[in-house]
């Protein structure tokens, strides 16, 4: 089996609030259904999908236990249009050669921006 690529679909209860959310990390809405209230959203090559999950009587409020990792072109940048969000962690550098950031999206998501660096591991003696 080949994968040909990955679309998120996250739960919301409000998708105006949310797409007005994704729209400033620079997704475009491309497809929308208001009757079955979902929204087909892109940025490049990634696209998510942003519902409202009224037939499921269980939902009670959007859940994911892992997180959404995004490598951006300049972590620093990302950075500074998105800091006024709820902060998981602020930008730092990691051992890894990783430079990034998370916040949380409106409905408490976890999305993490990411650079990979140059990182100096020191002497390898």
């Amino acid at each position: 089996m080949k994968l040909k690529s990955l679309t998120p679909i996250i739960w919301t209860k409000d998708i105006q609030t949310t797409t007005t959310f994704y729209k400033k990390l620079g997704f475009k809405i491309i497809e929308e259904n208001e009757d079955l209230v979902w929204t087909c959203m892109q940025n490049g090559d990634i696209e998510i999908n942003i519902a409202n999950p009224e037939a499921n009587p269980d939902f009670k409020q959007p859940q994911f236990t892992g997180t959404f990792y995004f490598n951006v072109e300049n972590a620093d940048e990302a950075w500074e249009d998105l800091k006024h969000n709820k902060v998981v962690y602020e930008i730092e550098t990691f051992d890894w050669g990783m430079r990034e950031f998370a916040i949380e999206d409106n409905n408490g998501y976890i999305l993490q921006f990411g650079e990979a660096i140059e990182f100096d591991y020191g002497d390898e003696d």
